[in-house]
């Protein structure tokens, strides 16, 4: 009889096989919970799309601009079509990890190439993004790089350059040699 037959007509040890191969992968879903799995966690890629309209810029719409001064303010529209030739959409969206995904979405119409109409969700100003972009994390303010005249004075004035004479450059040629050779 064959390894393999007396495997097949025993039964007790197919069971205990099968019990230790239950209890092996009941094992690797405990090591799930006991590590912190974020800090294995995959990388995710950033992903940005569309073009980002503030509240600024939102506010400096006026009714009536005309679509070129829309688009200096906007940028251009992330949908624009052919079916709907008087209407805009600018949409944003961004994933980042570790901050929840942000989708904002801003639609003009025109009529007869002046602006109608301004429909949209609520826009965050330039500073209120960027903190939802870095969550948590505090942001310091940038330092003030302006001398006062007490630190001017700690460092010696500049020297005087020596000046540099500068002499014309030589006439161009009145004449260039021919681009093709001669004819022989």
């Amino acid at each position: 009889m064959t390894a393999y037959q007396s495997f097949r007509n025993s039964w007790p040890l197919r069971v205990s096989l099968g019990l230790a191969i239950a209890a092996c992968l009941s094992a690797c879903s405990g090591f799930r919970t006991s590590l912190d799995m974020e800090s294995f966690g995959l990388y995710k890629p950033e992903v940005v799309q569309g073009n980002f309209v503030s509240r600024e810029q939102r506010q400096a719409l006026r009714l009536g601009m005309a679509r070129a001064q829309v688009k200096d303010i906007l940028g251009t529209p992330l949908v624009s079509s052919l079916f709907h030739a008087d209407r805009w959409d600018y949409v944003f969206t961004i994933r980042r990890q570790g901050v929840a995904p942000q989708s904002f979405r801003l639609t003009v119409q025109f009529k007869a190439d002046a602006l109608s109409q301004i429909d949209g969700d609520e826009l965050p100003s330039e500073n209120e993004f960027v903190q939802r972009l870095v969550g948590d994390k505090k942001i310091s303010a940038p330092p003030l790089l302006q001398a006062t005249e007490d630190d001017l004075r700690k460092y010696p004035p500049a020297k005087a350059a020596n000046p540099v004479s500068v002499t014309p450059p030589a006439p161009l040629p009145s004449s260039y040699p021919p681009l093709e050779p001669a004819a022989r």
